[in-house]
């Protein structure tokens, strides 16, 4: 590409930290969450919420189980100051839950915020100014100086304030786009800020340090993270927050290498909403911690109801491929996976297993509302045998033998290749029954009695191309004097190679299935089968049509 040497790196190296996190393989507990879904989220979209959308989304944020939720900057506009007074006003914030609002560190900003929040329970404010480089050079044009004044200056007016205001507040203070700070500047203005409010055990503030831009790999900010912990003034009653976007796709990296660096506290929101790139997805880095055996403390167990609800009042579409949420992530296309996961699902079952290894799956589809049948096993061309007759096992009670799903398999990937398109388990389920069961034509067998003479002998009805008949022959069983007979009027040579059978469940109704494999003179094989409340009648229809679908073929 051209033009790459006008690019430089706007990100700054923290000064010589431990690395202790470095030494970490993984997250061991929950970090506090907020989300920040109805504030960044919601201001990033081509049409904001309206109060009544903002309503439900919140509702739904409480069922989840967030115990922080960003509601919005109510000095921003009518509707954003309308939702924290409608909060407050009816009682719908759960003791246990803070609504979080976010200011800049101006007086009439600072009032408006202070007035939407009267009465309010438990409430975060959450005052920020830009510290960045590109932004105290190009956009404010002041000195280091200048910029710690305007932070002391709001922390001032926010304890000021509060002291004025009616309900329970604490203090929260972003040096927003952080990642663009030198380290030192960070925390110098940070340590500011924290002694103006001097937090205590019982009025702990929050440090947020947000990846406003994402500028370098995730260790980098690990660092920065790591040097600011082991810094900051009053420590111990600092709660340090993240905030990452996802300019380099590196938010879900961030922030997980940000806690393993000594963070307490992620902002973040749902599937991953927000300015540019995005938010770290909260979803995607709880999951991640739930998949290694760490509990999120946040209920993504009906993640098809989330979906619904975020994508209709957001009016936002979650990506097919989205970790853990999208409509496809937990679908197998490919035969060898298919194969792996059906494998991996039987063996679960034999061995009573307590832990969830199923190969290609991280996670138990079932843990967040999703369905096998539906979900994991989707067919088209790419598919095999094993995802095929998986599905038909699973969700229709067929368990087709070994090399009869090798062949129905072949038939389902020839329909889906020619049409072009993924067929649907129930369109599956018709081309077994239309190609393969209870099969009467050109050959039907009406009626059969038996007797004991020469093993079994049997008299059978039947109806071929058209003409009725009834012949009688032995066997060393049913199914063979059967067979006998039929060849005997038909003259059609073929070898009953292989029959299995099982009970088909099917509502309240046990059924018998069977199926039967036959070979031609030429040692081509053919599979029918048949479905009757007699397991005798079902072996005999399973014959008949294997081959009826011999003589087709070989016509």
């Amino acid at each position: 590409m051209k033009n790459f040497e006008k690019y430089t790196r706007q990100y700054f190296e923290a000064p010589a930290t431990s690395m202790k996190w470095a030494e970490k393989s993984y997250i061991d507990k929950a970090p506090m969450w907020c989300s920040v879904d109805l504030r960044d989220g919601n201001q990033a979209l081509i049409t904001p919420m309206s109060l009544d959308e903002k309503l439900e989304f919140f509702k739904l944020l409480v069922k989840i189980g967030f115990k922080e939720i960003e509601v919005g900057f109510p000095a921003a506009s009518e509707t954003e100051y309308d939702f924290c007074r409608t909060l407050i006003e009816k009682d719908l914030i759960p003791d246990d839950v803070a609504i979080q609002v976010l200011t800049q560190s101006r007086e009439h900003i600072i009032k408006k915020t202070f007035e939407a929040l009267k009465g309010c329970k438990n409430a975060v404010v959450h005052l920020y100014n830009s510290t960045s480089v590109s932004q105290r050079e190009q956009v404010f044009r002041k000195s280091k100086q200048e910029i710690i004044d305007i932070a002391v200056s709001g922390a001032k007016l926010c304890k000021q304030y509060r002291e004025q205001t009616e309900g329970n507040f604490r203090f929260e203070y972003s040096p927003e786009s952080f990642t663009g700070t030198e380290p030192e500047f960070a925390l110098e203005i940070s340590n500011a800020v924290i002694d103006v409010w001097n937090p205590t055990p019982e009025d702990k503030v929050i440090l947020n340090l947000p990846v406003t831009v994402s500028h370098s790999m995730p260790h980098v900010y690990a660092n920065q993270v790591e040097y600011m912990c082991e810094n900051i003034n009053n420590r111990e009653n600092v709660i340090v927050s993240l905030h990452p976007h996802n300019d380099r796709g590196c938010a879900v990296a961030d922030s997980e290498m940000g806690l393993l660096a000594g963070a307490d506290r992620i902002e973040g929101t749902l599937f991953g909403n927000g300015e540019r790139t995005g938010n770290v997805d909260i979803i995607t880095l709880a999951l991640n911690m739930y998949s290694q055996g760490v509990d999120p403390e946040l209920d993504f167990s009906d993640i098809p109801e989330i979906t619904e609800v975020y994508q209709r009042v957001t009016r936002m579409h979650v990506y097919e491929r989205q970790p853990y949420s999208g409509q496809l992530v937990f679908a197998a296309f490919s035969g060898s996976h298919q194969d792996a996961i059906a494998k991996g699902m039987k063996w679960r079952e034999e061995k009573n297993c307590d832990k969830w290894t199923v190969p290609y799956l991280p996670i138990d589809p079932e843990d967040v509302g999703r369905k096998y049948e539906a979900d994991v096993i989707r067919i088209n061309s790419q598919s095999g045998k094993g995802g095929i007759g998986y599905l038909l096992e699973t969700k229709y009670g067929f368990n087709l033998p070994k090399k009869m799903r090798e062949t129905f398999g072949y038939h389902v990937k020839d329909i889906s290749d020619k049409a072009h398109k993924e067929l649907l388990p129930d369109e599956v389920y018709q081309i077994f029954m239309d190609n393969y069961v209870n099969v009467t034509s050109p050959l039907e067998v009406t009626e059969a009695h038996y007797v004991q003479i020469n093993g079994i002998e049997a008299t059978v009805s039947m109806i071929y191309n058209g003409k009725s008949a009834v012949a009688t022959d032995s066997g060393n069983g049913r199914l063979d004097a059967v067979s006998n007979a039929v060849k005997s009027y038909t003259g059609l040579y073929y070898k009953i190679e292989k029959y299995e059978e099982h009970a088909l469940k099917n509502g309240s109704n046990a059924q018998a299935v069977s199926y039967v494999e036959i070979s031609d003179k030429n040692g081509k094989s053919f599979w029918g089968t048949g479905i009757d409340n007699d397991i005798v009648t079902s072996s005999v229809k399973a014959l008949i049509s294997a081959v009826n679908i011999m003589v087709k073929s070989n016509k």
